[in-house]
C-alpha cells in the first residue's frame, strides 16, 4: 500500500501506486465485515481507494485493518461478475480512430470486440464506468474539440480507457459505436449495470 491520508472526520484516502483499486476496495469490505467495522462507502479510483467509515477511527487502527487486505483470498471475496454489451459499431469517430491507429475500421471493431475489459472505477456521471485493458494499438487521444452533447449509449475510447455514456451529456471521447442497453436504471438494484471489479466484453450486433 502507498500513503494513507485522512479524508474528513471518518474517512481515509489510500494511495495505490501499484495494484488494482477495485480489488483492494472489495477486500477492504471483506475485512471490515469480518471485524464488524462499519463502512459508509468504499470508492475505488484510478490509483486510490476512498474508505468512509461509520465512525472515526485512529489512523494506526485503520492501517492495521488495511494491512490485513493482502491476506484476503479470492474465495472470501467472491466473483465480481461480468457483463456483455451489445454494440452497433456505427460511431461517428470510427473512421478517425482507424486513421489514428493505422487499422482499418473492421480491425478496430474486431480488436475492441475481442478484448476483455475490466471495470476500474466510476465517475463523471452516474453509471459511467472507466474500463481498462485497452490494447496499446487502440489507445487514441480525446477529441481536440469536445461535443456539447454525446448521445446516451455511445461507446467510446480515450487514452487507456473505453466506456459507455449512460446518458446524454457533454464529452470529448472518440465515439465508435452505440448500445441500447441501459447502463443506469434507478428501478434496478443496483442501478449500475457495470460496477468496479467486473469484466466487460462488447458484442457486435447489426
Amino acid at each position: 500500500m502507498g500513503r494513507v491520508r485522512r479524508a474528513g472526520e471518518c474517512g481515509y484516502l489510500v494511495e495505490l501506486p501499484e495494484g488494482d483499486p477495485a480489488q483492494v476496495a472489495e477486500r477492504v469490505r471483506v475485512i471490515a465485515g469480518e471485524r464488524g467495522t462499519g463502512l459508509v462507502e468504499v470508492v475505488p479510483g484510478l490509483s486510490t481507494v476512498l474508505v468512509v467509515l461509520g465512525e472515526p477511527m485512529k489512523q494506526a487502527a485503520f492501517e492495521t485493518l488495511l494491512a490485513e487486505v493482502g491476506s484476503v483470498t479470492g474465495d472470501r471475496v467472491g466473483p465480481a461478475g461480468s457483463v456483455v454489451i451489445d454494440v452497433r459499431y456505427d460511431g461517428p469517430d470510427l473512421a478517425e480512430v482507424a486513421s489514428l491507429t493505422g487499422l482499418d475500421e473492421q480491425q478496430v471493431v474486431e480488436l475492441h470486440a475481442s478484448t476483455e475489459f475490466r471495470a476500474a472505477f466510476s465517475g463523471f456521471a452516474p453509471g459511467f464506468v472507466y474500463l481498462t485493458g485497452v490494447p496499446e494499438q487502440m489507445k487514441v487521444p480525446r477529441r481536440s474539440e469536445p461535443r456539447a452533447a454525446v448521445p446516451s449509449g455511445s461507446v467510446a475510447l480515450a487514452d487507456q480507457f473505453t466506456a459507455v455514456y449512460p446518458q446524454r451529456s457533454p464529452g470529448g471521447w472518440q465515439l465508435i459505436g452505440t448500445t441500447e442497453q441501459r447502463l443506469w436504471d434507478l428501478g434496478q438494484d443496483p442501478p449500475a449495470l457495470i460496477r468496479p471489479g467486473m469484466t466487460v466484453r462488447f458484442r457486435p450486433v447489426s
